[in-house]
């Protein structure tokens, strides 16, 4: 592994530890929503929440359509 590698692998790590924090207390839709707006990806979010990809797209779904001015 090269030192590039490792340092992504760490800051990999690093998110998902922010990531737990941040949805700590917090349901899984709520959770979702707040690390989807964080940027982070539905199978990270996912991983993150004990719960599937498809599940937090669901969660998700009605924030792409906001970020588009479908309010």
């Amino acid at each position: 592994m090269t030192s590039e590698e490792r340092i992504i692998q760490l800051l990999e790590l690093i998110l998902r530890v922010e990531a737990v924090q941040a949805a700590a207390g917090k349901g899984i839709t709520e959770g979702a929503r707040l690390l989807k707006t964080a940027g982070l990806d539905n199978q990270t979010i996912a991983d993150v929440l004990g719960t599937s990809s498809a599940t937090v797209r669901t969660v998700t779904a009605n924030l792409r359509t906001r970020g588009r001015g479908g309010r």
